[in-house]
């Protein structure tokens, strides 16, 4: 029961965002990409990577990398403009052409660069 119990103090203190070590504390980085948002990069880049043990350990790192480049806000707003750009038709020309939303798109295709370079 006790181990239990410290599991479940231990896990408040990681949701928290503070380990304790020892004398001093941990501070662990914010987490501010939904688990849904994280699986759903991951599932993607499995189905164009492939689908075994070490690619979804790439993925991962790739998610990951991602969300300690970009805040999520930001990845989320990338993310919409990049695919209503896919759906095409005439209202999307201002996607194509708004340079905060171009600086948006390029700041996300930087962040997947690095996450790339470092994970595959």
């Amino acid at each position: 029961m006790r181990h239990h119990i410290a599991a479940m103090l231990g896990g408040a203190l990681i949701a928290a965002g503070i380990l304790t070590v020892g004398a001093g504390a941990v501070e662990l980085p914010q987490n501010d990409y939904p688990t849904n948002a994280r699986a759903d990069y991951v599932f993607a880049c499995m189905q164009t990577n492939g689908q075994n043990r070490i690619v979804l350990e790439k993925c991962s790192c790739s998610i990951d990398t991602i969300a300690s480049l970009l805040p999520y806000d930001e990845y989320e707003a990338a993310e919409t403009i990049m695919s209503v750009r896919q759906k095409g038709g005439e209202n999307v020309a201002m996607f194509n052409s708004f340079a905060p939303y171009l600086e948006k798109v390029k700041n996300l295709k930087r962040a997947q660069v690095e996450a790339e370079l470092r994970c595959f």
